[in-house]
């Protein structure tokens, strides 16, 4: 039988065929949200989700195959599977809007169950065997945090290779880099913000945002840009600049054109690449709080 074979593949850890991992889950939401599951697409060409399937795995057996939709990942991108792509808009910074795909998928247990993913004709692709000892034990609640995979070329199920995602990026990534990933090109920390909270009024308090980074590898290049509350860049700090070792960027507050942005949450997204073609993002949120019409 099918889900016999399955089951000897999926209990030994073996991959099979295409290039989509599972890299991401979130299996316990908050009250009223949505779950997702993040595939990583670490091949060199792009794929077509709808020739896989996420199966609903039951004991040692095969259950209810839910076919996906058609959707392009292109090459070391993401796919983000949820039934509701505006509550894991909502509750998380997403990589991109069109990396959030909804479809029907299985109900993931708290307690803990198995994420399976097949091709159309179910040869076992990936398979993660999930429970909440994977979470850090410091949190006070697993509720909303997502467990990531540390290293795509590890086994999925090897020991250690899960963590939960950081409290920096909003316990979740979904659509760009896992913030516990041992694969990163620089540590998060190696970027310090002078504040999240950016108050431009003249008074000589909070009037700028510097980023300050101290890197390891000095062949690094970065684009960093800065997007307002519904993902519109607003201002580009860095184009594609080589960062070296060290350095410091400034934002004041000011869009392109020169004016002051409105009060709100911003998110500086800062895009790695190295000369290999390896990409990182690192995003953080900071506050603007403009002053009076007439002090601008």
């Amino acid at each position: 039988m099918i889900w016999m074979a399955l089951a000897v593949a999926a209990s030994a850890g073996a991959m099979g065929q295409g290039d989509l991992v599972i890299n991401e889950l979130l299996y316990q939401p908050r009250s009223g949200e949505a779950e997702y599951v993040e595939l990583y697409n670490r091949g060199d060409g792009a794929v077509e989700l709808s020739e896989y399937h996420i199966v609903r795995w039951i004991g040692d057996s095969l259950g209810r195959h839910y076919a996906l939709p058609e959707h392009s990942v292109a090459a070391h991108d993401y796919v983000v599977l949820t039934r509701n792509a505006a509550s894991v808009a909502a509750c998380y910074h997403v990589g991109s809007l069109l990396k959030v795909v909804e479809c029907a998928l299985p109900t993931y247990p708290n307690d803990g169950g198995s994420v399976v993913l097949t091709t159309a004709d179910s040869v076992l692709v990936d398979r993660l065997d999930y429970g909440p000892e994977m979470q850090s034990r410091l949190l006070r609640t697993k509720a909303g945090v997502a467990i990531e995979r540390r290293s795509t070329t590890r086994a999925t199920n090897e020991e250690g290779n899960w963590f939960s995602a950081s409290s920096t990026c909003g316990y979740g990534t979904p659509g760009y880099a896992n913030s516990q990933s041992t694969e990163l090109l620089a540590e998060e920390s190696a970027f310090e913000f002078s504040s999240m909270l950016l108050s431009p009024d003249g008074d000589g308090y909070e009037d700028g945002l510097a980023i300050e980074y101290r890197m390891e590898d000095g062949a690094l290049a970065a684009r960093v840009d800065v997007y307002d509350g519904h993902g519109v860049a607003v201002r580009r700090l860095l184009n594609g600049g080589l960062l070296g070792t060290h350095g410091r960027m400034e934002w004041d507050g000011r869009d392109e054109e020169g004016r002051q942005v409105g009060q709100g949450q911003y998110v500086v997204r800062i895009v790695l690449y190295d000369t290999g073609g390896t990409r990182q993002e690192i995003r953080r949120t900071v506050a603007v709080i403009t002053p009076p019409s007439g002090n601008r």
